[in-house]
């Protein structure tokens, strides 16, 4: 190793205004990422894997042809081209062999971390850019032993192999995601302190969490002060009464199960905040499985904390109505309040790239809400379940399921589940007792198909009437048959068209004007609307219920609201929905009494994931051996495999967060 000149190395450089270049020294950067990367791994004792990930992450810019491409591409040095051809310079293997050759089989933990830093997490076999054929390549090429024999003596290369573990009962592959987390948020904060100290400025000056309980509390308090009297905001403040309550519980995973119109999402949050302040927790992340939902929510968040606290993270945010604080924000999920759908959330776990893992870290020692917990997409239920598992046991994650029907994720035969969920409410069949606003009317033969024209003739009957159809064919077939003044709602809206038609439907119910509306599910969960009768297509039980939330919200009729469901004239799709309805068929078609009571979303959850081929359809489990066989302990993972598979909407090109309603 060359002793001299070592400052000459260089990690990155930029010109100032007035033509004066400034460096940052190679070494330099090496030791502060190191130092943040530690910082961040040690929420999860594994600093010392993430310091050394930082120490020898960028050791391949030691090689001289890097040296030429830095000075030559940044115009620092317009001779350095001569001895370089152009087109970036593979910078990333030689610190991933070096972490092989220095410490044997656990350095492939690092050199995962280190090959990755930029290109994304890959496989370690099976494709031409694989971790193995990588190191094999860079080894015949002499990358390592170029960059130690220019490199500083340091004592930088000679390190003890770090001494922590990975959670004897967590998955190896997601401790390996985490510390890749840490060491690549840590490059791009250490860079951007460098390159664009205006950027690194903005991250600072969110509220503490103390500061947002205060103005939430506020919040609540003018609200319960201006709320009437009635008997659904009495059982609201009894509700949110539990959740604050409750909050002082140990970290762990919690249910919140609460009829529609309960409250949930203020309740919700107050348990995260509460439980955030007493267990020391660094930030509460809402989970909303359709940005429909999260528009609301997020209207709702910024009218209690400000604009400029709450964070929403979703792929149709509209560029003109965020900051550059805001987007800052959104790379690594370092504000307090973040608002994000379950798209962004759990594609992240399962992520490859950087951009995608880098906020990873920043879950740790939160509270997560999952807003409407039983539109977790079933096709990835067991390892969505698997992770939510391990951040509660191994990363400080504390997880709250909200929904009024509950799905049945209780641990049974050849279903791991998850295990030690507590339930919130002191008596959940109270409430639904409680808060039992509607009557439903249900088909009296299951297999009679109703037409469109006879179910529109119905339906002029009311005034106002909410009717929910399976699909936007459905939609547009029965809405072409009802007069003109009816509105349309479907997911083809634009969001903000879609937000404007439902204040516009909201301010007419509470004026007295009658108002029909043909809507997709799109209005079944997390809007608030409240009509007198809603009529149902034949759908999931819990389908049904969230419609039927959309009845008598309020309480306010002097009877009960009227929910009657319907037998349409074609079956749901093939698939997941055409499931869905024949698993609520079959619920309802034994039911006696109420179809709405709680044990039934038990019944029709069992009934319907039994219904399906796989809750790991592309064996997401296997590729990341997230049982931890031997090939775990050989750290032989797929990860670019299972990132390009855990895709919960096909077409990731034209990808939304709203399904195709």
């Amino acid at each position: 190793m060359n002793a001299e000149n070592n400052t000459t190395y260089l990690a990155h450089v930029r010109q100032l205004p007035n033509g004066r270049w400034i460096e940052h020294f190679l070494e330099e950067h090496l030791l502060a990422v190191a130092v943040l990367a530690a910082e961040f791994a040690s929420v999860f004792n594994s600093q010392d894997w993430a310091r050394l990930s930082g120490l020898w992450h960028d050791i391949g810019k030691f090689r001289e042809k890097f040296q030429k491409y830095i000075k030559s591409v940044s115009g620092y040095d317009a001779e350095a081209h001569i001895e370089g051809a152009p087109g970036r310079v593979d910078h990333s293997t030689a610190g991933a062999i070096h972490a092989i050759e220095e410490l044997g089989p656990p350095g492939r933990i690092i050199a995962y971390l280190i090959a990755g830093h930029h290109a994304g997490l890959p496989d370690w076999n099976g494709e031409p850019a694989s971790l193995f054929q990588r190191i094999e390549d860079g080894k015949q090429k002499g990358y390592r032993q170029e960059a130690l024999q220019n490199a500083p003596t340091t004592g930088l290369f000679n390190q003890p192999c770090p001494t922590s573990s990975p959670p004897q009962d967590g998955s190896f592959a997601l401790w390996i995601r985490m510390l890749f987390s840490c060491l690549v948020d840590a490059d791009f904060l250490d860079t951007e302190a460098f390159m664009d100290e205006r950027r690194k400025d903005l991250r600072a000056g969110y509220p503490a969490l103390n500061e947002l309980l205060s103005a939430f509390d506020q919040y609540m308090n003018d609200k319960t002060a201006n709320a009437t009297d009635s008997p659904v905001n009495r059982i609201r403040t009894e509700v949110l009464r539990q959740c604050c309550e409750k909050a002082t519980l140990p970290p762990g995973l919690f249910s919140l199960t609460v009829p529609t119109g309960g409250g949930k999402t203020l309740s919700s949050t107050a348990f995260a905040l509460n439980h955030a302040m007493h267990h020391g927790k660094q930030r509460v992340i809402y989970v909303i499985p359709y940005t429909s939902i999260l528009e609301q929510t997020a209207e709702i968040f910024r009218k209690i904390f400000g604009d400029e606290n709450v964070i929403e993270h979703h792929s149709n945010l509209d560029p003109d109505k965020e900051d550059s604080r805001s987007r800052l924000a959104t790379e690594n999920w370092d504000a307090p309040i973040i608002v994000t759908t379950n798209v962004q959330f759990f594609e992240s776990l399962f992520a490859a790239r950087t951009s995608r893992c880098r906020k990873l870290h920043n879950i740790v020692n939160s509270v997560v809400v999952l807003d409407e917990a039983q539109l977790l997409p079933p096709e990835f239920l067991a390892p969505i379940l698997h992770v939510m598992q391990d951040l509660s046991q191994n990363y400080k994650v504390s997880f709250v399921l909200s929904t009024a029907t509950q799905p049945a994720f209780s641990p049974r035969p050849k279903f791991s589940g998850l295990r030690g969920v507590q339930e919130l409410m002191d008596d959940p069949d109270g409430l639904y007792a409680d808060l039992k606003r509607v009557e439903a009317e249900l088909p009296r033969d299951f297999n009679a198909p109703r037409t469109w024209e006879s179910i529109a003739e119905e339906l002029q009957q009311y005034d106002s009437v909410l009717c929910i159809v399976n699909s936007r064919t459905d939609c547009r077939a029965l809405h072409a048959l009802m007069p003109r003044d009816t509105i349309h709602l479907s997911a083809l809206m634009c969001g903000q068209h879609r937000s404007e038609v439902i204040a516009d439907i909201k301010q007419r119910l509470k004026d007295g004007i009658p108002t029909r509306v043909i809507s997709t599910q799109l209005v079944e969960a997390g809007v608030d609307i409240d009509f007198p009768v809603v009529y149902r297509a034949l759908a999931g039980l819990d389908a049904v219920a969230q419609a039927a939330g959309r009845c008598n919200r309020e309480g306010m009729l002097p009877g009960m609201g009227k929910v009657v469901v319907f037998v349409p004239p074609k079956p749901a799709v093939p698939g997941l929905l055409r499931k869905a309805q024949q698993s609520g068929q079959e619920i309802m078609r034994l039911t006696e009494g109420d179809p709405l009571t709680r044990e039934r979303f038990e019944a029709y959850f069992r009934h319907y994931y039994a219904s399906l081929n796989s809750l790991d359809e592309e064996n997401i489990i296997g590729l990341l051996d997230m049982h931890n066989r031997v090939e775990a302990r050989r750290a032989e993972f797929s990860f670019r495999t299972a990132a390009d598979k855990f895709q919960l909407i096909k077409g990731s090109s034209q990808k939304t967060e709203n399904k195709a309603r």
